[in-house]
């Protein structure tokens, strides 16, 4: 069972947590693995993270800068975007625009297919 968002030990989570966004994304080219579930990204610039193929489900981005990231092949289920900054973000498909409304305003967590 979820009981909120974690800081993590890994070491890709942490270097996301300390805005080395380029070094993140270095590092996932080349193939280096890590474990984003259930994470904590409240509050922080995002920026320019390479998200295709990561497994965000859980995580907190409450008030995180997430401008411009392209979301669409990321699992997002379950995460909360509550008052995010979303300008130019490319959601998943699967969620519809009154779960993502919800979860920015209302914090909710976001679901597929609803």
């Amino acid at each position: 069972m979820n009981h909120g968002p974690v800081i993590k030990k890994d070491p890709m989570y942490l270097l996301l947590r300390e805005g080395e966004i380029e070094k993140f994304n270095k590092y996932k080219r080349a193939g280096k693995q890590c474990d984003l579930t259930n994470c904590d990204f409240r509050g922080l610039e995002l920026q320019g993270l390479d998200a295709e193929g990561l497994d965000m489900s859980g995580c907190y981005f409450r008030l995180a800068d997430l401008r411009g990231i392209d979301f669409s092949k990321t699992n997002l289920e379950g995460a909360s975007i509550h008052e995010a900054k979303i300008s130019g973000v490319y959601f998943p498909k699967e969620l519809s625009s009154d779960e993502i409304t919800m979860s920015l305003i209302r914090g909710t967590r976001l679901r597929y297919g609803c």
